[in-house]
């Protein structure tokens, strides 16, 4: 009997974890997929402008860009390439959701802090992602000599904005980014120490390592000697970095230089070439 009730005791404990591992089974079938959309923009920038792409956690970036000067002047000034300016910097995933971005800029000598961070994500019952955006800029250009009363919070300029995208399908992404610049050297001559832009910008995949990249941005409130930029670019992916190409009818690389100061004309052939490379660690 002791025998019999043993070799039941053992059948139901076979039995009972084989009911486990089914339900386990079936409860991992299914458990709700991500539903995110994934992949809306390749590159942290559409082409100079911000997209809603954030690094991962502790995922850090190395960026260096190039911004030649114009191509109007021809072979004189080698179509630019005479007059180049540079972007080094950093951008650093503290989280998902947020990283933290340095750089230094040889245009006008400036140094850019960020902050970009997630604030809701596309997905079956959200119809687009969207992700602030938020700057300071402190021009190291300016001299004592030619300010003699300048402090530091005049080479301050503050840019907020906020970047929302909507991926459409695997090949066409498109974004808006309400701009707000603030810059405290106010020079009447020149420039508003307030501007109001709407930029917008889009990806159109061409092949699996391949898009065409375009953005514009409208400004409120610029000086008629400045125009609206206007940038196209091709995104190249390329194993553990993105390279991107670039034309552009403003030369700067801050937020609150290629938004507000942007002097070239495609209507004249008045454009500059560059690029963004980004590496992954």
């Amino acid at each position: 009997m002791k025998k019999l009730l043993l070799a039941a005791s053992l059948l139901f404990t076979v039995f009972a974890h084989a009911q486990e591992d089914d339900l386990l089974s079936q409860l991992d079938s299914t458990q709700v997929q991500d539903t995110y959309a994934t992949a809306t923009f390749k590159g942290l920038q559409i082409v100079t402008l911000q997209s809603t792409k954030l690094p991962a956690a502790k995922e850090f970036y190395f960026v260096v860009s190039h911004r030649f000067g114009t191509v109007k002047n021809g072979i004189d000034e080698f179509f630019g390439l005479d007059a180049a300016t540079t972007k080094l910097g950093g951008v650093y995933g503290i989280t998902n959701w947020l990283s933290v971005s340095a750089s230094r800029h040889t245009l006008l000598k400036m140094y850019e802090t960020s902050l970009k961070y997630r604030l809701v994500r596309q997905s079956e019952n959200f119809p687009v992602d969207i992700v602030g955006y938020n700057t300071i800029d402190i021009n190291s250009f300016l001299k004592k000599d030619d300010y003699p009363k300048i402090e530091f919070a005049d080479r301050l300029a503050f840019v907020n904005q906020l970047l929302i995208s909507r991926k459409f399908s695997d090949k066409l992404s498109l974004e808006l980014a309400p701009t707000f610049i603030h810059k405290n050297l106010y020079t009447p001559a020149t420039e508003n120490d307030d501007q109001f832009a709407l930029a917008a910008g889009g990806r159109m995949k061409l092949t699996k390592r391949l898009s065409l990249n375009l953005e514009y941005a409208y400004n409120f409130d610029k000086p008629d000697f400045y125009n609206n930029p206007l940038s196209v670019g091709l995104d190249v992916e390329t194993g553990g970095h993105i390279f991107q190409l670039i034309f552009t009818s403003s030369q700067a690389m801050t937020e609150s230089g290629y938004i507000t100061n942007a002097a070239g004309d495609w209507g004249d052939g008045d454009f500059f070439f560059g690029f963004n490379l980004y590496r992954v660690f």
